[in-house]
């Protein structure tokens, strides 16, 4: 048996193809979203990632704003900067890029950005309305997961999830965003007893670890949709030769680069799970696309009244009004 692929670059497609409808009508009212990207020094995969997001701004119509301190800047000096694009009428959303440099309090600054333009979903009081089961701007890669979930028509309610990792910015929201669909979750870290027996249980496993290749096809019982969040450089010829021994066009890329990219799952799930996302081109395109349905729905939630008069509710967005971001009433969150 092989398992059903999952395919990120369709699904982000889709929400785009949404999402330019959304834009359109907000561009009638005048009203043209805005997304601040914050990155601070040199880092050449954090500015490779940033640019993805920029060039999703363009693709989409969206106003984009690159904001780039140098490296040695200090956390008091990037707080201003964060005032300042939380004052700014014409940015809807900001994001700071991580990781930041040593000398600056990460917590700090993400705390300071406006909960209202805090388009990556981390700031405290989203992740309280999260927890509350209320409507609000949800990390990206797990309302990401989510869409993956619901337009690929695999079934949530009554299901066994299991989420592997426990981290604020995946594990957690995540969890709570498939409690609030109505699955039974069981969030498993790296002091879980008996790891593979608990992950065998579930019909939904969304890996986010942040271990190269850790789940292996007897963690995953048969049938079972996984969700492979992980993106793991491998660098190493013996692990490469080891995950990739059954996929010798993966070997083939790792020789002529020197490196290849893997999930937190092992390739070979893909024989024992009913559906599987790939790493690349499974979970990666949705995260950029929910950043941008994040800024399209703080840009409505900004705009109030303006927003209303393009004919879509404020609270909606080409995603968001089907429970990808918001917890709809009558859900988990609302019962006992």
């Amino acid at each position: 048996m092989s398992a059903r692929i999952l395919n990120g670059n369709a699904i982000r497609d889709q929400i785009y193809a949404e999402l330019e409808h959304q834009i359109s009508s907000l561009g009638a009212a005048g009203i043209r979203p805005g997304l601040a990207a914050v990155l601070v020094g040199d880092n050449p995969a954090s500015k490779l990632y940033v640019n993805s997001k920029i060039a999703a701004c363009r693709k989409l119509g969206l106003e984009s704003f690159f904001i780039t301190p140098p490296a040695a800047i200090s956390t008091e000096e990037l707080l201003r900067i964060i005032k300042e694009l939380n004052e700014r009428g014409d940015v809807d959303g900001i994001l700071v890029q991580m990781p930041l440099p040593p000398q600056i309090d990460s917590k700090k600054i993400l705390e300071a950005v406006d909960p209202s333009k805090d388009v990556d979903g981390f700031h405290p009081v989203n992740v309280g309305k999260l927890v509350a089961g209320r409507p609000s701007l949800v990390a990206c890669t797990p309302a990401g997961v989510m869409e993956i979930l619901r337009r690929s028509e695999i079934p949530v309610e009554g299901a066994n999830a299991v989420v592997v990792g426990r981290s604020d910015i995946v594990g957690k929201p995540m969890a709570l965003l498939l409690l609030h669909a109505n699955a039974t979750v069981t969030i498993c870290h790296s002091k879980t007893r008996d790891l593979p027996a608990t992950v065998r249980r579930a019909d939904i496993v969304v890996a986010a670890i942040g271990r190269p290749a850790m789940v292996t096809p007897d963690f995953i019982q048969p049938g079972a949709a996984v969700i492979d969040v992980g993106q793991n450089v491998v660098t190493s010829a013996a692990a490469a030769e080891n995950i990739f021994r059954n996929f010798p066009e993966k070997l083939e890329s790792f020789r002529a680069k020197g490196s290849v990219l893997v999930g937190d799952c092992h390739p070979d799930v893909v024989q024992t799970a009913g559906a599987f996302t790939p790493v690349p081109g499974g979970v990666g395109p949705l995260t950029i696309a929910m950043l941008m349905s994040n800024t399209v729905r703080a840009a409505r939630l900004r705009r109030g009244a303006a927003a209303t008069a393009t004919g879509v509710p404020v609270h909606e967005t080409a995603s968001a009004s089907r429970g990808a971001h918001a917890v709809p009433s009558g859900t988990q969150a609302a019962k006992s």
